[in-house]
């Protein structure tokens, strides 16, 4: 259940740096893209509040879904790269997470599973309300947003923040906020997999949108090429297979289990956040060796 001591020594070493403050004074309208129009971020705003979504179950994740799409649309539109992770998502909900969540023999309880994937999908759409209506969002998103602030940022750097946050942080607190149980388990492997399928869809849209190829980074996160390159052969693969494919899917599981239990959640929610700065500090050194 705990983060492995090297990828907590690994942290200790290099403290990942958030903004100091990351509520914003005032909606920023363009993230190294054309600007956004005032309808624009008004119609974001709208969109994004998840306050709106009306209903339960199946029909309320695909209203998440749709409105998802259209912010996406927008944000691609203007090249604003606040959608590099958008863009991929997108792809996975549509080609993958869905038809899954549409057919009636794909899951044990139907019901938990519309839940899961409805809840984490609010998780960045709240967040993205935040970053569009002046709020603050949660420390790993404020990352991410920042990240497409710096227009001299490797773009497949930026992505992947991205997918930290959403998969590392967020789909743990997802687990534990539908209350799941041990037996909820083959569902929420059957999600986490589609999504890990979809890496083409991911990576061939975020390249057509964005010009970019996190290819390598994916491939890094989900199957733990390039550990090697990061600490010397042998080294980083012991601290950082954490990170990669069933491994990181089964700690976040069970992390989200134990966030359940008030005598644990507290060391959790360290562990969570150890985790998510340990792999945001790999894509960092692996963009910048590679160049991505």
């Amino acid at each position: 259940m705990r983060v492995s001591s090297g990828i907590a020594a690994c942290v200790a070493v290099v403290t990942l740096a958030l903004p100091a403050n990351p509520a914003q004074a005032a909606v920023r309208d363009t993230a190294c893209g054309s600007t956004l129009s005032q309808t624009d971020v008004a119609e974001i705003a709208r969109l994004s509040d998840t306050a709106t979504i009306p209903g339960t179950g199946l029909a309320r994740l695909e209203d998440a879904v749709d409105r998802h799409h259209r912010i996406t649309e927008i944000l691609v539109d203007h090249r604003d790269l606040r959608g590099l992770f958008a863009i991929g998502l997108d792809g996975v909900e549509y080609a993958a997470v869905m038809p899954l969540q549409r057919d009636p023999a794909a899951f044990a309880d139907r019901d938990y599973a519309h839940a899961i994937s409805y809840d984490l999908l609010r998780r960045f759409l709240d967040n993205l309300h935040a970053e569009f209506t002046g709020g603050t969002p949660d420390p790993q998103w404020a990352h991410y947003f920042a990240l497409a602030q710096d227009c001299t940022a490797s773009r497949a750097r930026t992505a992947m923040a991205g997918y930290n946050a959403h998969l590392t942080v967020d789909l743990s607190y997802a687990v534990a906020a539908v209350g799941s149980t041990p037996e909820n388990a083959p569902d929420y492997f059957t999600i986490v997999a589609s999504i890990a399928a979809a890496g083409d869809t991911i990576v061939d849209r975020t390249r057509a949108a964005y010009n970019a190829d996190l290819g390598p980074l994916w491939h890094f996160y989900f199957v733990g090429e390039g550990l090697d390159q990061l600490f010397g052969a042998g080294v980083a693969t012991e601290q950082m297979l954490i990170a990669a494919d069933l491994a990181a899917n089964t700690v976040i599981f069970t992390n989200g289990l134990a966030l359940q239990n008030p005598a644990l959640a507290p060391t959790i929610h360290t562990e969570i956040t150890t985790l998510w700065q340990a792999a945001d500090l790999a894509f960092d050194a692996l963009a910048r060796i590679n160049a991505l």
